[in-house]
């Protein structure tokens, strides 16, 4: 037992060790190359010294290295010297095994990874530090879009699914609440889907998730049109609805710009109501004009904000693909809506295009805890990386 442990802790340290040179190497580009070349030549020189044990493609190696570790003009001389030596160590096996062959395949995928490096040298990064910083961005813009916690009486959930099951989304929501008496929310969905719209989903997710909350509700979508027209995106274009409820009161007022309406339903009258306002395109138009549709949230009613991944298809208008919405979502007020968003979402949301939707729900019973929740595939909660953190230092 004692033996195996400290055969661990051997390991642990070489691991440790190793990493920590990986870290240096990735933030002195001089130190890596000095590195991988003296890799190279000594692995050139030991697949001269025992080829019977060592292949010559074990030159593979530094060219992958390099393809993590070094800028663009490194990598290319280090390329260079490589293919250089393996067609040194080649020339000098015995006749008979394959020479021109390796060298050509050799040269092929050094130009692989150098064309995957010159991709990377315009993000100014090497290695897979673009996709790392890509991804910390996804996250941090995402979770602005999380839901705020609500006071007891209300719940809030959101889920949203991109076409094809990528990470990134055209559709995005944002979120805040004013002195935790007012919940604004817009749901936005920019043109396009799936990773097409994904980098400008990313960049209208931080400014729209900075004017939230900020600008008078009445100011928002022109203050996000006016963003828009900015950016001079040509052709391209979001729609918006965009709603504000009182939570004190549960009046709401609904704004959208060229989006699918939101529905209410009415736990009263047991009938569903849509909630047109109608307003044109972000981005299209210089001075928009957007009408508001005011209504109120009594206990027990909801209100739906969805984009038009939800409600159309090619063989299906949006008015059919509201009315299949709200025939679906009747059958969830026996729980009272609870995990709404996701069933919703997974049942009802069009396979080819980006879908989206909010559920907020006033309950029946005032008394019952707060409830929010968000469901994005590939993403997760503050509370859950918290939870991951945790775990991972206990271990």
């Amino acid at each position: 037992m004692s033996s195996g442990g400290g055969g661990n802790a051997v390991l642990r340290r070489v691991g440790n060790r190793a990493e920590s040179l990986l870290r240096r190497a990735q933030k002195s580009h001089q130190l890596a190359f000095v590195g991988l070349l003296a890799l190279t030549v000594t692995v050139s020189s030991a697949a001269l010294a025992m080829p019977s044990f060592i292949p010559t493609s074990i030159l593979v190696i530094p060219l992958l290295l390099g393809g993590l570790l070094l800028r663009f003009r490194p990598l290319v001389l280090l390329t260079v010297i490589a293919v250089a030596a393996g067609a040194y160590v080649v020339s000098e096996r015995v006749a008979g095994l394959p020479k021109t062959g390796f060298v050509v395949v050799l040269g092929l995928i050094a130009w692989i990874i150098l064309a995957g490096a010159k991709v990377r040298s315009r993000l100014g990064v090497q290695g897979t530090r673009g996709e790392t910083m890509l991804m910390e961005l996804r996250d941090t813009l995402t979770a602005q879009g999380e839901l705020p916690e609500l006071p007891a009486g209300w719940r809030a959930e959101q889920a949203i699914r991109s076409a094809g099951g990528a990470s990134f989304s055209g559709d995005f929501v944002v979120s805040t609440t004013r002195s935790d008496k007012v919940l604004e929310i817009a749901l936005v969905d920019v043109s396009g889907k799936g990773i097409d719209a994904g980098t400008r989903a990313l960049l209208l997710s931080g400014a729209f998730g900075g004017l939230l909350g900020v600008v008078p509700v009445e100011e928002f979508l022109p203050a996000a049109n006016h963003y828009l027209r900015r950016q001079d995106w040509n052709d391209d274009f979001a729609t918006v609805v965009h709603v504000a409820v009182d939570l004190g009161t549960g009046e709401f007022e609904v704004r959208t710009a060229g989006h699918p309406p939101a529905i209410q339903f009415d736990a009263w009258s047991g009938r569903w109501q849509t909630r047109d306002a109608d307003g044109p395109l972000l981005g299209l138009v210089e001075t928009p004009d957007f009408v508001v549709n005011r209504g109120q949230l009594k206990m027990g009613d909801a209100l739906f904000l969805y984009s038009d991944g939800m409600v159309e298809t090619p063989r299906r208008d949006i008015e059919r693909g509201t009315d299949r919405l709200a025939g679906h979502a009747e059958r969830l007020i026996a729980t009272g809506f609870k995990g709404a968003a996701l069933e919703l979402v997974d049942e009802i949301g069009g396979p080819g295009d980006d879908s989206a939707i909010v559920v907020i729900h006033r309950k029946t019973n005032p008394s019952e805890s707060p409830d929010c929740a968000t469901a994005r595939p590939g993403f997760t909660t503050k509370m859950q990386r918290r939870k991951a953190a945790m775990l991972r230092y206990a271990r």
